[in-house]
């Protein structure tokens, strides 16, 4: 799921649509689907600030698709279906989350990423093969062989290991929430190494979505943090009190985990 069906939907939908449109339905829409699923299957509780977090997101992933296009979707031709196909591929990341989190139970984070990337590679190149022959291979230039090593390098090898340690300390709906930043640092390389443009109204809904992820993760708790460290004279006393309020302390605990 992570590395078969993900590539192959947002390299497919990248071939359809513009690099913009994945970068925003992808990441914005694989948390909403992430909690959805783990709602429906029982496996958490979205809270109030979570769930505004998310149609925060949302809102500026719509602000800043149409400063990135100016109609929002191209309802004539490939666009509209490259987007259904990035659709997707959110919904195989939001797989993957799910799954790997039971996955990492047992596993190291570096054996799990090996195996995981080993057998998706596989299914890509079973998959890819019957296209070998129409590939003129002597006309591809080194630079085209170096992105490939960049992308199995960097964003493939790293960027999973990564995301596999990400996933034993936070819950999947977390892990994808993260993703909202990804529109951000996506236009910010365009804008750098590609000289593409960034309008004001991109920027609006680039600090919008950032917020929503905020939000969602933190979940509206930065001003409740100063208060919980105990003040140095009465640190023995919070000691010898603790057992009384173990239970509440747990219970804070696991929201703080989660």
């Amino acid at each position: 799921m992570g590395v078969f069906a993900y590539n192959l939907f947002f390299f497919w939908g990248l071939s359809l649509a513009p690099s913009i449109d994945g970068s925003i339905i992808v990441p914005v829409l694989s948390p909403v689907i992430t909690t959805g699923i783990l709602l429906a299957m029982g496996r958490e509780k979205a809270s109030g600030a979570r769930l505004g977090g998310l149609a925060l997101g949302v809102s500026g992933a719509v602000v800043f698709f149409i400063g990135a296009g100016g109609t929002g979707v191209d309802a004539g031709g490939s666009r509209l279906t490259g987007d259904l196909v990035y659709l997707l591929g959110a919904l195989s990341w939001a797989v993957y989350s799910i799954a790997s989190k039971k996955v990492l139970v047992g596993m190291d984070p570096l054996r799990a990423t090996t195996f995981g990337t080993l057998a998706g590679a596989f299914a890509l190149l079973l998959f890819a093969v019957p296209a070998f022959p129409d590939v003129e291979w002597s006309t591809l230039s080194s630079t085209t062989w170096l992105n490939v090593v960049y992308l199995a390098v960097g964003p493939t090898a790293m960027a999973y290991l990564f995301y596999y340690r990400g996933l034993r300390v936070v819950s999947p709906s977390t892990a994808t929430v993260i993703m909202f930043s990804v529109p951000v640092f996506g236009v910010t390389c365009a804008v750098v190494f590609l000289d593409e443009s960034f309008g004001g109204l991109q920027l609006a809904g680039a600090v919008v979505m950032l917020a929503g992820a905020l939000l969602a993760v933190t979940q509206g708790r930065f001003r409740q943090q100063a208060p919980q460290e105990p003040e140095p004279e009465t640190e023995r006393e919070s000691e010898s009190a603790a057992p009384a309020s173990l239970s509440g302390a747990d219970d804070r605990e696991s929201v703080r985990r989660v």
